[in-house]
């Protein structure tokens, strides 16, 4: 998955992920500063961006007015999003782990609630729900997965979404459990996932089956190189380690490693995460093209992708390390 980029700093990222929320909120505006090639670098080259000041600053193309994402911490390792659109004011909330971490990032913004995206039903992102949905406030939410508090507009794999002057495709990611969805806005190039793609890792599959969390994230795989992850949880530093005991021999997750690494000692975020890096260091997308990985899990020949994607889950499930 060769992929070129050519970045352009457009605003600052100041998240101090377990400092406190008046410090640990990260905004990111998106801008047309930066211009992506999938067909031209090395992967090598393709990498090169990290080692830049301006890694941590995400950009997209700019719609009418300006959409705005806050991230901030929740519970003991969840992340939250707000995403804002500055010409229509409204705002949507992603997943509701916490309400009164989400009550203190709106009122510090000057924003008003009025959507709720749920990505699936666990409590850790729709215990807030209830609490939230105020007059006004409609939820969005999976309609196969369980009961979401205060669901009114139940959606399926390919519905769309409007919010502001943007349009969100939702996915079928199925699989952590029966009908996780994901928030995708192509025009933005983000992608708001829950537990179904970590960086570096994925969701426990907790209902779905492997051939089903198999197609989910080969559905997110497909996606360009230069989509935006956003993901739910912080567990880089845990999902490296797997990771590495894996596919030691990949340069490209070893230079990745250490980045995030230095990150964790500075307290600031591993989330989110270029979709392009993914493809190349995540083992949960490269069980298919990785023999390397293949031969650690103990696939064999006559393993199909799904099983060998369940041996690469299965080993993440009893790693220790």
């Amino acid at each position: 998955f060769p992929l070129t980029y050519q970045f352009a700093a457009s605003v600052t990222m100041v998240a101090l992920f377990r400092r406190p929320a008046s410090l640990a909120s990260a905004l990111f505006t998106f801008r047309r500063v930066a211009a992506f090639s999938t067909t031209t670098a090395s992967p090598a080259a393709a990498f090169a961006y990290k080692h830049s000041e301006s890694r941590r600053n995400f950009s997209s193309k700019l719609m009418a007015g300006s959409l705005q994402v806050a991230q901030f911490p929740c519970l003991s390792d969840n992340y939250g999003y707000l995403i804002h659109d500055a010409t229509t004011g409204e705002t949507a909330a992603v997943d509701t782990p916490d309400a009164a971490a989400y009550k203190q990032e709106l009122e510090k913004r000057g924003w008003t609630l009025t959507h709720i995206l749920n990505t699936h039903h666990h409590n850790d992102h729709v215990g807030g729900n209830s609490e939230l949905k105020t007059e006004g406030v409609r939820v969005y939410g999976p309609a196969n997965d369980g009961s979401i508090p205060g669901m009114d507009n139940p959606l399926s794999d390919s519905d769309t979404l409007s919010f502001g002057g943007a349009e969100a495709i939702v996915i079928d990611v199925g699989g952590h459990t029966l009908g996780h969805i994901a928030f995708y806005f192509p025009e933005e190039k983000t992608a708001f996932v829950g537990d179904s793609l970590f960086s570096l890792g994925c969701g426990r599959m907790f209902e779905g089956t492997a051939p089903q969390f198999w197609s989910s994230l080969k559905r997110l795989r497909d996606l360009p190189d230069d989509t935006i992850i956003y993901c739910a949880h912080e567990y880089t530093e845990s999902n490296a380690r797997y990771a590495m005991s894996v596919e030691p021999g990949n340069e490209l997750l070893v230079k990745r490693v250490e980045e995030i690494k230095a990150k964790r000692l500075r307290g600031e975020p591993t989330v989110p995460s270029l979709l392009g890096e993914e493809k190349l260091t995540n083992p949960f997308l490269r069980g298919d093209i990785s023999d390397e990985i293949k031969s650690n899990v103990g696939a064999t020949s006559d393993d199909d992708d799904a099983t060998i994607f369940l041996k690469i889950r299965q080993g993440k499930d009893n790693f220790r390390g």
